[in-house]
């Protein structure tokens, strides 16, 4: 689903749904006390959120990956087929059997994915994972974590601070906070949510920027299109980076592209005399013919400090 309107503002919509969203964090709220989480042998990373929708917390887990010899991703799989636990085979997997974010991890690391967290943790360690960095996973209370990592879209914060379905909150911030080791704050601080945070979490700062500094976005006519929680965010960037945004196509998180639909944007691109562009998420769920044809924006997390306060948090688990 796209992230509704009423996610970032209260109006009557967010308001009328508010009681399910107190149910919905009841609920999260009792799972987590009624849980007894497995502890793997081996460290375990989460890289997780408060709210549903693009955080950017995948290219955090891809930092932390190349940071972490021996490390194995492990994650839900969502909008993948596969309840596992399976190891994610870029050359045998498609997107639909285990999401598009898995195929991005498996690129970097040995991935796996699984409804049972437990499962995969421990189908991880007797393949020799020295580490184990969850993409998500932060609600999940099957596994125990030993550095748990909040990652915030400076730009966004906390929407309007109400529950799903009546705003983007997984679960209280307050409940979240217990939880949490340190926070990663990508981008401007625009909504003041650190300030509502402890004083003694540790801010990571970052920032998304493209992957490739030879590509240039400057002064390029471009067509857009992205099926992720909040696609606004990717075409900003490209307007930021300078490119001139001739047409935008907003999908669905995870959409499942067509044949049909691609060929439609790639033949406007081309009436335009523009380039068809989209976000690496994307550009896994699109057959590999039609995406010869595109331009992807791939970005990287590049740390204010230099990484040096990441670095500070995982030094100890690697001793």
């Amino acid at each position: 689903m796209q992230t509704p309107s009423w996610w970032q503002h209260r109006n009557m919509i967010a308001l009328a749904l508010s009681p399910f969203g107190w149910l919905y964090g009841l609920g999260t709220c009792l799972r987590q006390r009624a849980a007894h989480p497995w502890r793997a042998p081996v460290p375990v990373i989460c890289i997780g959120n408060i709210t549903a929708g693009g955080n950017g917390k995948t290219p955090v887990t891809l930092d932390i990956l190349e940071r972490l010899p021996g490390a194995h991703a492990l994650l839900r799989g969502y909008g993948g087929k596969l309840k596992g636990p399976v190891q994610v085979n870029r050359q045998h997997h498609t997107c639909d059997q285990t999401g598009d974010e898995a195929l991005l991890l498996a690129e970097k690391a040995p991935t796996w994915v699984a409804r049972n967290r437990t499962a995969a943790a421990q189908a991880a360690c007797k393949t020799g994972a020295r580490y184990i960095v969850m993409d998500d996973g932060l609600q999940n209370p099957s596994l125990s974590k030993t550095l748990s990592l909040v990652v915030i879209d400076g730009q966004y914060g906390f929407g309007n601070n109400l529950m799903i379905p009546a705003g983007p909150l997984r679960e209280s911030p307050h409940q979240a906070w217990k939880r949490a080791d340190g926070i990663v704050l990508l981008g401007e601080d625009r909504t003041g949510v650190i300030d509502t945070a402890p004083a003694h979490l540790p801010v990571l700062r970052g920032h998304l920027v493209p992957d490739n500094k030879d590509q240039i976005w400057s002064g390029q006519r471009v067509v857009a299109f992205a099926g992720i929680g909040r696609p606004g965010k990717f075409f900003d960037t490209l307007a930021t980076l300078g490119a001139e945004l001739v047409s935008t196509y907003s999908f669905a998180d995870h959409h499942p592209y067509s044949r049909n639909e691609i060929n439609r944007m790639l033949e406007h691109a081309h009436r335009e005399h523009c380039l068809l562009v989209t976000t690496t998420k994307d550009a896994v769920r699109i057959d590999p013919v039609q995406r010869s044809a595109l331009s992807v924006l791939s970005v990287r997390v590049e740390w204010d400090d230099h990484g040096e306060a990441l670095s500070a948090l995982l030094e100890p688990l690697t001793r």
